[in-house]
């Protein structure tokens, strides 16, 4: 008969893995082991862990972590699909950033992770019309983690957000799955319009570092946008783009530039 690890591995490999990870850390470093002890191997669950962590970053004097432990489990038994994005962000995050060895880090350590996981229950919230808590979770995502997403914003399935610092994605912008984006991108609008106003990224999009995609734009499927880039015009799928105003320099150079994450190109050493 199959030992409960090995049942459990089964059913969730990423969390069995992550478990696996968190006692090998704590090995390594005994200091830690209060910390991972209560934020990974206390839980029976991925979801119960992340709701976890998720509660102790989000609370402040004005809400305790007890309260929001039990909002975030309230989504993640009402929304199954939360924590499923919430596997496939880590995952992504695990695969495409070269400094992420483990798949303990996202969950412990990285705020990109973090804060994405903390704006889908904004979303979820917001979607439940409980918009005054879904402005709150907003607004201790920007305290906390330095990234402002509006909770109306809609995102897909694993995206990574690496580094993640002054990351902004407005009211109205859509993200498609598969994205992968660095610190200081702006999804931002042009002014003052109160419609649909901000970009809608296609699936498999690269956006290098302190670039700003403004207005309702559509930025084709797997194209690249170079760091530093304003991007304020439709760009076709499978294209890299880059200046200021950004213009097609060429292909995306690959299948999938969000996974591939290479930002050189060939043409003149840059993107």
């Amino acid at each position: 008969m199959a030992t409960p690890q090995a049942q459990l591995a089964e059913i969730d490999p990423v969390w069995s893995r992550i478990r696996s990870e968190a006692q090998d850390a704590i090995a390594a470093e005994p200091l830690m082991g209060g910390a991972i002890h209560s934020g990974v191997l206390h839980h029976r669950s991925f979801a119960s862990a992340l709701a976890y962590r998720m509660s102790l970053k989000l609370a402040s004097d004005e809400m305790q972590a007890q309260i929001l432990r039990e909002i975030i489990d309230g989504a993640y038994a009402a929304e199954p699909e939360l924590v499923a994005s919430a596997r496939a962000d880590l995952v992504a995050t695990y695969e495409r950033d070269p400094a992420c060895h483990r798949f303990l880090q996202p969950l412990m350590y990285f705020k990109g992770y973090q804060a994405i996981q903390a704006y889908r229950l904004g979303h979820w919230l917001w979607e439940e019309e409980r918009i005054d808590l879904a402005y709150f979770v907003q607004m201790r995502v920007s305290e906390t983690f330095g990234v402002d997403i509006h909770p109306a914003a809609r995102i897909g399935r694993g995206v990574m957000i690496d580094h993640a610092h002054s990351v902004v994605i407005g009211e109205t912008a859509v993200v498609g799955d598969n994205v992968s984006m660095l610190h200081s991108v702006t999804l931002g609008g042009t002014g003052k319009e109160e419609q649909d106003r901000h970009p809608k990224i296609g699936n498999g999009v690269l956006i290098g570092a302190g670039a700003k995609v403004l207005g309702n734009i559509r930025i084709g499927d797997c194209s690249r946008i170079a760091a530093g880039s304003v991007v304020l015009t439709d760009i076709p799928a499978c294209k890299t783009v880059a200046g200021v105003p950004a213009r097609i320099v060429g292909e995306a150079g690959c299948a999938q530039p969000s996974v591939s994450m290479n930002q050189t190109f060939e043409g003149d050493g840059t993107a």
